[in-house]
């Protein structure tokens, strides 16, 4: 009996152990959750804001769905209005969207969605803004994944409001550069191999200088020349100056710098024809010659004529530069070209360039010509996402290319750290001989 009764008493005070156990845990999570959120927001949103967030989506998704009009019926309406008189049974259940597994980020999920007949992926475009809301998201963003297919990414908070970026794992790829975050809260790298020419627009204290100051910290430690052209007497540029192998200062000298460019890939395409190779990353590790990244800020300053002598200079600097970039990617030359305003109103040359820089940045602009010609043709809603940058949201850039567009915001690399990184790595700089006459 009295076994009996120690056991039944263990039996009976086992659950309520549990329960306080559990609720001193609940208790203690409950109270430590903000400073957890604060101090490892990815650690917080894996262990709590994830599960929360997937029994949204799955609890949501129906209702959501046929909300937005993305729900189709089973049967005629005429069919279903007949079967409710006639027999008195419950309409049936429209179809909606199928969803696969929810892949979660460092800071969200994504999943796929597959599409019913009829619909295209810009119905789930229409209806991101709902689902940010009915899921408790800072911001949903849709594109297609493949014909029938739309991917959906949600982010909880905004990494854009302070960008991070990543420690570097690994060896460094060359002329790759991790510039700043993208709205995803993954990096924002800069490939000059993937995507060799760049256009960079912003207006006054938009953030495009600070983002030339990240890919020049992020140039500098490589093995690879810095060439820059600055017409407004090298007031931005010359404080990278200790790492450039040349600099043009005035139109004049762009001129040179230029031709000089020009006549650099053209010796290096005669060498890649005499080894019968249709790049320089076909010769042999040894022979290779250096890559070259031409600087250019302010291409206004390149392209605005008062006079007739300036007039066959802007052309001369134009034709040059559509060369370098008809011509460099495979030669190792790639531009990143910068401006506050870039529009045609600077002439023929201005359009045709523009269509062979395959990267585009558009940071907040002050006026709607020139996101038009950054991104205008690459993806209208990439132009409506510039066209809302605020001057609150400095750093804040839409980047574009071929591969569709997307939401940035470049790490903060402030005149002096890059100048400081200029001077540090001053030894690596590149002696080019075929760019002296052109000073």
């Amino acid at each position: 009996m009295i076994i009996l009764a120690s056991t039944a008493s263990a039996g009976t005070t086992w659950p309520s152990s549990f329960l306080v156990v559990a609720a001193v845990l609940v208790s203690g999570l409950l109270l430590a959750g903000p400073a957890l959120r604060r101090r490892y927001p990815v650690a917080w949103w894996l262990l709590f804001g994830l599960p929360v967030a997937c029994c949204r989506v799955i609890r949501t998704w129906r209702p959501l769905m046929a909300g937005c009009g993305l729900a189709v019926s089973r049967r005629p309406a005429l069919t279903v209005v007949s079967g409710l008189v006639g027999k008195g049974a419950p309409p049936p259940q429209p179809l909606v969207p199928r969803f696969g597994f929810i892949r979660p980020t460092a800071g969200g999920f994504w999943l796929l969605a597959r599409l019913l007949p009829g619909q295209v992926p810009n119905d789930f475009v229409k209806a991101a803004p709902a689902m940010a809301e009915a899921w408790g998201m800072h911001a949903v963003r849709v594109a297609p994944q493949k014909p029938g297919t739309v991917r959906i990414t949600a982010s909880v908070t905004d990494p854009l409001a302070y960008p991070r970026i990543p420690k570097q794992r690994g060896p460094v790829h060359l002329l790759r550069v991790a510039v700043g975050a993208l709205e995803t809260g993954a990096a924002w790298v800069i490939d000059l191999r993937r995507i060799p020419h760049w256009l960079i627009v912003g207006a006054t204290r938009s953030g495009k200088s600070t983002l030339i100051n990240a890919l020049v910290a992020g140039l500098a430690p490589q093995p690879v020349a810095l060439v820059g052209v600055d017409c407004k007497g090298g007031m931005e540029l010359s404080l990278y100056e200790p790492r450039l192998s040349a600099l043009a200062t005035n139109r004049e000298q762009a001129v040179r710098l230029l031709a000089a460019l020009v006549d650099l890939t053209l010796d290096r395409m005669t060498v890649c024809r005499a080894a019968r190779v249709r790049n320089i990353w076909g010769l042999p590790e040894q022979e290779r010659p250096v890559p070259v990244v031409v600087i250019v800020d302010e291409i206004a300053e390149l392209f605005l004529i008062a006079s007739r002598n300036e007039k066959d200079e802007a052309h001369a600097a134009g034709t040059a530069l559509i060369r370098l970039a008809q011509l460099g990617a495979a030669l190792g030359v790639f531009l990143l070209v910068a401006g506050q305003r870039v529009g045609s109103d600077l002439g023929p040359g201005v359009t045709a360039l523009r269509a062979q820089l395959g990267g585009r940045v558009c940071h907040r602009v002050a006026d709607p010509g020139t996101a038009e010609m950054a991104l205008g043709d690459l993806n209208p809603d990439a132009l409506k996402a510039a066209q809302a940058i605020t001057p609150e949201q400095a750093g804040t850039a839409v980047l574009a290319s071929g591969d569709g567009w997307e939401r940035a915001r470049s790490h903060l690399i402030t005149e002096a750290d890059a100048e400081a990184i200029a001077a540090e790595y001053a030894h690596l700089t590149p002696h080019l001989p075929e760019l002296l006459d052109a000073k």
